[in-house]
């Protein structure tokens, strides 16, 4: 199991989308997400998906660039030098208290 880390503080789960295949799929089929996606490029799409996601684009260090909510059956547009995207619930990064700067990692 990955985790979600923010200055030594756990957030979430954390879910590898490593096979071409599993980045394909993504989050489509779900009626949620537990914890979050991490998938290594640079925009997403959520068509045929059921419900809105927080998306999170974090450079090669994993920091933050950009924090928005995408919602059911839009395409995302490249958001530069974004090495890896963060995907979960709509709302779950502002609770968390996720923005732009922070230093989040995967263990």
């Amino acid at each position: 199991m990955a985790w979600l880390v923010r200055d030594g503080e756990v957030l979430a789960s954390a879910e590898l989308a490593a096979t071409r295949a599993e980045r394909r799929r993504g989050l489509l089929g779900r009626d949620e997400v537990d914890g979050v996606m991490c998938l290594p490029v640079r925009s997403i799409h959520t068509i045929g998906m059921r419900f809105a996601i927080d998306v999170a684009h974090l450079d090669v260090n994993g920091v933050v660039l950009k924090v928005h909510t995408v919602p059911p059956n839009r395409v995302t547009l490249p958001v530069r030098s974004t090495h890896t995207i963060l995907e979960t619930s709509a709302g779950a990064f502002r609770s968390w208290g996720v923005v732009p700067g922070d230093q989040l990692e995967i263990r």
